[in-house]
């Protein structure tokens, strides 16, 4: 291949600046009004790309004891408990689908195929909720949604990719399911179950939907107090302490807003390694 040209590097340069500044600047908005105090807000007609004196007394008035704070709560536990429990309901489906001559395993898989394909409704999903009595609980947001069809493709491609050798010699040192599971497979799948996990924490995250079907104000996520207070432009009172709040409405609104990205983002860097090797492998594989 020949050296491209310095036309062409300058002109992917400047795509790549420019795509950059896209992604960042408006993010930088974000965190920068978020910190600025209300005149400078009010002086530069709402937003403020860099604060001359930062403050972080909107977030002192959104974390100490409001709704914000409560939902915070909620969002997070939400999000520690659905993420075990799926990743627990899906590597163990996954690894018995994976295997050969599993009673009744290739049924199972069309079934789970099916419900991919034809998701319910959401009529037929709020009548669910509400026979099983699970309206206005925190199971709602967890249990409709315990397993992905998609995570389950990916890790079931990951196990069978495991050297069947692998298993042979396991069963010959009398290695039961479990044991096999535990000590062979898992140790072998931290790629896939990393990436797996980050999908189910980032949607158990970032759910917001079924929270505004299923649960009360008072028990709702961040994301859904997120959408109500910024996305919906509601009131802002009930967001703080109750008490009023001398900030600017959308200082609070962008203190809302970074905390609700922030924590996820944390997240990434410390997966990203497994990423690619481990939605590429198991997506091959299946």
């Amino acid at each position: 291949m020949e050296k491209p040209r310095p036309v062409t590097q300058g002109a992917k340069a400047v795509a790549l600046v420019a795509v950059v500044l896209l992604v960042c600047v408006p993010f930088l908005v974000i965190v920068s009004t978020s910190l600025a105090s209300t005149d400078e807000v009010v002086a530069n007609g709402g937003w403020v790309l860099w604060p001359t004196e930062p403050s972080l007394d909107a977030y002192r008035d959104i974390l100490d004891g409001g709704i914000v704070t409560h939902a915070l709560g909620v969002s997070a536990g939400v999000t520690l408990v659905g993420t075990l429990l799926s990743l627990a309901c899906t590597v163990t489906l996954a690894y018995a689908l994976s295997r050969p001559g599993v009673f009744g395993g290739r049924p199972v898989l069309l079934l789970v195929l099916f419900t991919f394909l034809f998701p319910p409704g959401m009529i037929p999903s709020f009548l669910l909720v509400k026979e099983l009595g699970l309206l206005d609980s925190y199971a709602s947001l967890v249990l409709p949604v315990l397993v992905n069809v998609f995570n389950l493709v990916v890790l079931r491609g990951f196990f069978q990719g495991v050297p069947e050798e692998l298993y042979e010699a396991a069963r010959l040192d009398g290695a039961g399911d479990w044991r096999v599971l535990v000590s062979v497979v898992l140790p072998l799948s931290k790629a896939a179950l990393a990436v797996v996990g980050l999908f189910y924490a980032v949607a158990y995250w970032n759910s917001w939907f079924y929270a505004s079907l299923y649960l009360e104000s008072d028990h709702w996520p961040l994301q859904q107090v997120l959408r109500t207070y910024v996305v919906a432009g509601s009131g802002l009172t009930d967001a703080t302490t109750g008490e009023g709040t001398v900030t600017a409405p959308q200082t609070v609104q962008m203190a809302v807003l970074v905390i609700a990205t922030v924590p996820i983002l944390l997240v990434y860097p410390f997966l990203q390694k497994y990423f690619t090797k481990g939605v590429l492998t198991g997506a091959i594989k299946s």
